[in-house]
């Protein structure tokens, strides 16, 4: 077997968003792409020759033809150990969790989420550390900054892998090491949760539904809910990962999860649904005629979670990203705990977990997760509502509407604009910000800001400082519309314009999100010039 340096080109646009690398699949097929993007992560890295790496993904389309391609840049730089899930597929979740178990210096996931997929559709790469946790922001900018200027890349003329077969092989140096794609993260879910207990609620007659949307988590779903806890064969739906994920966009939301939205307004619907998004690091739960906002959720989890033993006297702090409502508030301020507000992306939550100032966090885009793992994790959110539920011997509605008896009602709504035109969105986001300084004081439909300002971070672990991560509009305590470019996308750009109200009016709790934020949602479209800058007048996408 033989090691060779091939020489490149860089490309322009290999700069990682908060998610890693996301990019069309045409894109990601041109010469030496992925091998340019692949190196450069490895020169980053330090000391990782001999070390383990693992290696998996979502199963999207060229998710096979990419892991042999980076197996073989791999082996060329000399990792000791390679794991990989059997068929090259590890939700984001199970892989952060196995980088963890099996001591790894970090791993590649292949996966753009919640993404399109199928031949027309996106592609993503991103690395996660030896915690398990996204890559931070040093790093990912030093990557950015390789690819930029990399003039070769190492591979070798190795055949490629047998990924079906759990066992190991042997290149040159390195053992490859195939494993279940789903025992250990399985296995890791029966320490944290009373399966036992759980049980008794399907066993009890609870129906229920999971929606894998033909995404990675269909084979974990089955073995957990199915075969374990005893939920009624056929209750996983969609369970089959395909590369185009059966035409669904893989996004647990209103919009895109509409047939399962449908069901569970009618007459037939089960006591309990849940779905989860691509790489299964995200999650959507509703109950009969009802929905459970990811804002409200993160509350619940946060007045709820240590009535699970696992992390009984282990609640040292909650946060939340800073777009994600303010319903989680109430709760830290009534149990005494700290709150963290963050920019967007899991990443900035990863030192608050390891310094151990948190032991929960979510954002509103359907992501939770907790210290068990370092990156969001869809099934350990519903496992862990299903927990709660079994505990407290209510329901979702319930549970909910005693949230808002407490504290009020929090509506939250995101509204996104997307595939514009990065260039009219840049202008858009530069002039909000140029008005910053004479917003507060004016009146628009009736409502006064209060106080305007682009949100920044300072890490209270690292004291690292993030500016520009959204342009907040404050109408008192209560009210508020944020905006912020998404760093999710493939092309082209994505506005997410999100609005929160606050109501204690009980009066008012069954309004509808639509019309509760309807004087908002107008608000944010005169404030924005969206119209005229953008040429849009209305959402793609309502969550």
């Amino acid at each position: 077997m033989d090691i060779t340096a091939i020489k490149t080109e860089p490309y322009n646009d290999q700069t990682l968003g908060t998610s890693g690398l996301r990019k069309r699949i045409s894109v990601i097929k041109q010469k030496n792409y992925i091998e340019n993007f692949v190196q450069s992560l490895f020169d980053c890295l330090e000391d990782f020759e001999g070390k383990t790496l693992v290696i998996g993904g979502d199963g999207r389309c060229y998710n096979d033809q990419a892991i042999q391609i980076i197996l073989k840049i791999a082996v060329a730089n000399q990792f000791g150990r390679i794991i990989i899930g059997q068929n090259g597929i590890l939700s984001t979740p199970a892989s952060s969790h196995v980088i963890v178990k099996y001591e790894a210096i970090g791993g590649i996931i292949l996966s753009a989420s919640h993404n399109p997929g199928g031949p027309d559709g996106d592609f993503g790469i991103k690395f996660d550390n030896e915690h398990g946790a996204p890559a931070p922001q040093e790093l990912t900018a030093k990557i950015s900054a390789r690819t930029r200027t990399i003039d070769r890349f190492w591979t070798t003329d190795m055949p490629d892998v047998d990924l079906s077969t759990i066992g190991e092989q042997i290149f040159g140096n390195t053992v490859i090491q195939v494993i279940s794609s789903v025992d250990d993260y399985v296995e890791y879910m029966q320490e944290i949760f009373d399966f036992a207990k759980i049980k008794k609620l399907f066993d009890n007659g609870m129906t229920f539904i999971y929606d894998a949307m033909n995404a990675v988590t269909g084979p974990y779903a089955v073995r957990i809910f199915e075969d374990i806890l005893g939920a009624e064969k056929g209750s996983v739906i969609h369970e089959t990962p395909l590369p185009d994920f059966g035409g669904l966009h893989p996004e647990p939301n209103l919009t895109y999860a509409k047939h399962l939205v449908d069901l569970m307004y009618t007459e037939n619907a089960p006591d309990f649904a849940a779905a989860s998004d691509g790489d299964g690091d995200r999650y959507m739960i509703l109950a009969p005629s009802f929905f459970l906002n990811p804002s409200d959720s993160l509350a619940i989890l946060s007045q709820y979670l240590d009535t699970i033993p696992f992390y009984q006297g282990k609640l040292s702090g909650v946060a939340r990203s800073m777009p994600t409502s303010f319903a989680v508030d109430g709760v830290a301020k009534s149990r005494n705990i700290p709150l963290y507000q963050t920019p967007t992306g899991w990443k900035f939550f990863g030192n608050l977990l390891t310094a151990g100032k948190i032991a929960l966090c979510g954002e509103e885009s359907f992501g939770a997760g907790s210290f068990h793992l370092q990156e969001k994790d869809g099934i350990w959110a519903v496992l862990a509502w299903l927990s709660i539920l079994a505990e407290t011997g209510k329901t979702v509605e319930q549970l909910t509407r005693e949230l808002w008896q407490k504290q009020g009602r929090v509506f939250a709504m995101l509204q996104s604009y997307e595939g514009l035109a990065t260039e009219d969105a840049c202008t858009l986001m530069a002039r909000l910000n140029a008005q910053i300084p004479n917003l507060p004081g004016t009146q628009v439909l009736g409502e006064t800001i209060t106080e305007a300002f682009n949100f920044a971070y300072t890490d209270p672990v690292t004291d690292e400082q993030t500016q520009n991560q959204g342009i907040c509009i404050l109408f008192g305590s209560d009210k508020r519309i944020v905006f912020r470019l998404s760093g999710t996308g493939s092309c082209g750009a994505t506005l997410r314009v999100y609005l929160n109200k606050r109501t204690t009016d009980s009066d008012h709790f069954n309004d509808c999100p639509i019309d509760a934020l309807a004087t908002l949602a107008e608000i944010s479209r005169i404030i924005s010039d969206l119209k005229k800058l953008t040429g849009r007048q209305m959402p793609t996408a309502i969550t």
